[in-house]
């Protein structure tokens, strides 16, 4: 369990260290209300992508904690509190994107891409034989954990914009930042941690100590980062001409 763990953390260094995520800070606003704006699409897809999988757990386990996440992302059963999505779009309005950039944006063929990818990938594991390792791991993985990765290199371009009178107003992408980290290891994820990565982390812990394959944890984690980097490979271009700093390796 310890080595999925390192191979888990270095997927996710690798995730901070993409281009267009590391340097985020150096794009023209015009950029970074594209990436916005695209990574809505994805967010959009997030509450279908959960319902998928919950159609191909056989966990029952596992079946319930991904409906309770699920559920979170609508607070309110009376329609008085804003779901997460709503959440997202003021965050982007108190960004400074217009709402008629809202509203006329489509989504590019690579978001499309990404987002059609996630669904196959979310299929494809529900076919084998190990599909409730498989599917809670996307969900973990690609649902919760690297989306804390993508949020905490937004918020970073995002953080002296949004306070007011030394208040944090973002109700979205610093929230999810925070809440959907990995903050325990598989070995050690404790049972009164109220993450949604630690709450799945439990689950695929009892499922990999029971005998559940080590390759397919890594097969599917290694494809959930590859869907996360292609799609900020898109704004990649975004990125010539401005003096982006050198990592020294090591």
């Amino acid at each position: 369990m310890r080595e999925l763990d390192r191979f888990e953390d270095e997927l996710i260094e690798r995730f901070k260290e993409h281009p267009v995520l590391a340097n985020v800070g150096l794009l023209p606003d015009e950029d970074f209300a594209a990436v916005l704006l695209q990574r809505r699409f994805l967010s959009l897809a997030f509450t279908p992508a959960y319902d998928l999988a919950i159609d191909l757990l056989r966990d029952e386990v596992g079946v319930r904690i991904a409906r309770v996440i699920l559920r979170e992302e609508y607070p309110d059963g009376q329609g008085y509190t804003p779901s997460h999505r709503e959440d997202m779009k003021e965050d982007i309005l108190r960004l400074g994107v217009s709402r008629e950039a809202l509203v006329r944006t489509r989504p590019t063929a690579a978001t499309r891409q990404a987002i059609d990818a996630t669904f196959d990938l979310i299929a494809d594991a529900g076919a084998h034989d190990d599909a409730d390792l498989r599917l809670l791991t996307i969900l973990r993985f690609w649902g919760e954990i690297l989306v804390s990765v993508e949020y905490g290199r937004l918020w970073g371009r995002m953080e002296a914009v949004m306070p007011r009178e030394g208040e944090n107003r973002s109700r979205f992408y610093y929230p999810h930042h925070v809440h959907d980290e990995k903050r325990s290891p598989l070995t050690t994820v404790s049972l009164l941690s109220p993450t949604h990565p630690d709450r799945l982390a439990r689950r695929l812990s009892e499922l990999l100590a029971g005998g559940a394959s080590d390759d397919c944890f890594r097969e599917v984690e290694e494809r959930s980062l590859q869907l996360k980097a292609g799609f900020y490979d898109q704004f990649l271009p975004a990125l010539e001409g401005i003096a982006v700093p050198v990592r020294p390796l090591g």
